[in-house]
Protein backbone atom coordinates (compact mmCIF):
# COMPACT_ATOMS: atom_id res chain seq x y z
CA UNK A 1 0.00 0.00 0.00
CA UNK A 2 1.23 3.16 -0.92
CA UNK A 3 0.02 6.56 1.10
CA UNK A 4 -0.66 8.67 -1.45
CA UNK A 5 -1.02 11.99 0.61
CA UNK A 6 0.67 12.09 3.93
CA UNK A 7 0.05 13.88 7.22
CA UNK A 8 2.41 17.06 5.58
CA UNK A 9 0.09 17.07 2.78
CA UNK A 10 -2.41 17.51 4.39
CA UNK A 11 -1.44 20.17 6.66
CA UNK A 12 -0.19 22.35 3.96
CA UNK A 13 -3.50 21.62 3.13
CA UNK A 14 -5.68 23.03 5.67
CA UNK A 15 -2.71 25.68 6.37
CA UNK A 16 -3.49 27.00 2.97
CA UNK A 17 -7.08 27.68 3.17
CA UNK A 18 -7.62 28.28 6.81
CA UNK A 19 -7.65 31.06 9.01
CA UNK A 20 -4.71 31.56 11.47
CA UNK A 21 -4.74 34.08 14.94
CA UNK A 22 -1.82 34.77 16.82
CA UNK A 23 -1.85 34.29 20.64
CA UNK A 24 -2.03 37.88 20.84
CA UNK A 25 -5.29 38.30 18.36
CA UNK A 26 -6.57 35.53 20.26
CA UNK A 27 -6.13 36.64 23.64
CA UNK A 28 -7.92 40.08 22.26
CA UNK A 29 -10.63 37.77 21.45
CA UNK A 30 -11.17 36.15 25.22
CA UNK A 31 -13.88 38.19 26.07
CA UNK A 32 -16.18 38.98 23.00
CA UNK A 33 -19.25 37.06 23.29
CA UNK A 34 -19.22 35.96 19.64
CA UNK A 35 -16.18 34.01 19.82
CA UNK A 36 -16.18 30.57 20.81
CA UNK A 37 -13.01 28.33 21.95
CA UNK A 38 -13.02 25.23 21.17
CA UNK A 39 -9.64 23.15 23.02
CA UNK A 40 -9.00 19.87 20.60
CA UNK A 41 -6.36 17.91 22.64
CA UNK A 42 -7.27 14.65 24.37
CA UNK A 43 -8.44 14.39 27.82
CA UNK A 44 -5.01 13.75 29.62
CA UNK A 45 -4.51 16.45 27.83
CA UNK A 46 -6.46 18.87 29.89
CA UNK A 47 -4.27 18.81 32.98
CA UNK A 48 -2.20 21.54 31.73
CA UNK A 49 -5.23 23.65 32.32
CA UNK A 50 -7.01 25.22 29.49
CA UNK A 51 -8.08 28.43 27.54
CA UNK A 52 -10.64 30.53 29.91
CA UNK A 53 -13.89 29.11 28.58
CA UNK A 54 -12.76 26.70 26.38
CA UNK A 55 -15.56 24.43 25.38
CA UNK A 56 -13.49 20.74 25.28
CA UNK A 57 -14.28 18.21 22.59
CA UNK A 58 -11.24 15.43 21.12
CA UNK A 59 -10.46 15.97 17.77
CA UNK A 60 -11.84 12.50 17.19
CA UNK A 61 -15.45 14.01 18.07
CA UNK A 62 -15.15 17.07 15.83
CA UNK A 63 -18.03 16.36 13.22
CA UNK A 64 -20.24 14.93 15.57
CA UNK A 65 -20.52 17.76 17.71
CA UNK A 66 -20.34 20.53 15.56
CA UNK A 67 -23.02 19.20 13.09
CA UNK A 68 -26.50 20.59 14.62
CA UNK A 69 -28.48 17.14 13.06
CA UNK A 70 -26.15 15.50 15.50
CA UNK A 71 -27.32 14.11 18.73
CA UNK A 72 -24.23 14.90 20.11
CA UNK A 73 -23.95 18.55 19.50
CA UNK A 74 -23.03 21.29 21.15
CA UNK A 75 -23.81 24.70 21.34
CA UNK A 76 -20.29 26.20 21.01
CA UNK A 77 -20.49 25.27 17.52
CA UNK A 78 -23.03 27.69 16.43
CA UNK A 79 -21.77 29.18 12.76
CA UNK A 80 -22.92 32.66 13.58
CA UNK A 81 -19.87 32.74 15.84
CA UNK A 82 -16.05 33.29 15.29
CA UNK A 83 -14.98 29.67 15.96
CA UNK A 84 -10.58 29.28 17.21
CA UNK A 85 -9.68 25.36 17.32
CA UNK A 86 -6.64 24.93 19.16
CA UNK A 87 -4.86 21.50 20.08
CA UNK A 88 -1.06 21.68 21.94
CA UNK A 89 0.64 22.88 18.77
CA UNK A 90 -1.30 23.80 15.90
CA UNK A 91 -1.43 20.92 13.97
CA UNK A 92 -4.45 18.62 15.04
CA UNK A 93 -6.22 22.12 15.21
CA UNK A 94 -5.56 23.17 11.32
CA UNK A 95 -7.12 20.02 10.00
CA UNK A 96 -9.77 20.22 12.49
CA UNK A 97 -10.43 23.74 11.15
CA UNK A 98 -10.78 22.72 7.70
CA UNK A 99 -12.94 19.99 8.65
CA UNK A 100 -15.07 22.39 9.73
CA UNK A 101 -15.19 24.80 6.61
CA UNK A 102 -15.81 21.81 4.37
CA UNK A 103 -19.07 21.49 6.54
CA UNK A 104 -19.71 25.12 6.01
CA UNK A 105 -18.49 26.78 9.25
CA UNK A 106 -17.31 29.99 7.75
CA UNK A 107 -15.68 31.84 10.39
CA UNK A 108 -13.41 29.75 11.86
CA UNK A 109 -9.39 29.98 12.76
CA UNK A 110 -6.64 27.84 14.04
CA UNK A 111 -4.30 29.43 16.43
CA UNK A 112 -1.28 29.54 15.54
CA UNK A 113 1.55 27.31 18.21
CA UNK A 114 -1.62 25.86 19.73
CA UNK A 115 -2.26 25.34 23.37
CA UNK A 116 1.86 25.56 24.20
CA UNK A 117 2.35 28.80 22.68
CA UNK A 118 -0.53 30.45 24.55
CA UNK A 119 1.15 28.71 27.57
CA UNK A 120 4.73 30.54 26.45
CA UNK A 121 2.90 33.43 26.02
CA UNK A 122 2.36 33.47 29.82
CA UNK A 123 -1.89 34.36 28.16
CA UNK A 124 -4.48 33.56 31.57
CA UNK A 125 -5.13 29.63 31.76
CA UNK A 126 -7.78 27.87 33.07
CA UNK A 127 -6.71 25.31 36.27
CA UNK A 128 -6.42 21.81 35.91
CA UNK A 129 -9.18 20.20 34.97
CA UNK A 130 -10.20 16.93 36.52
CA UNK A 131 -9.09 14.57 34.07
Amino acid sequence: MVITKGFKALLAEANAVVDAVSVREAMDMLEDADVAFIDLREREELAQGTIPGAAHVPRGLLEFVADPESPMHIPSFDPAKQLVVFCASGGRSALAAKTLQDMGFQRVANLVGGFQAWSEAEAPIDPLRDV
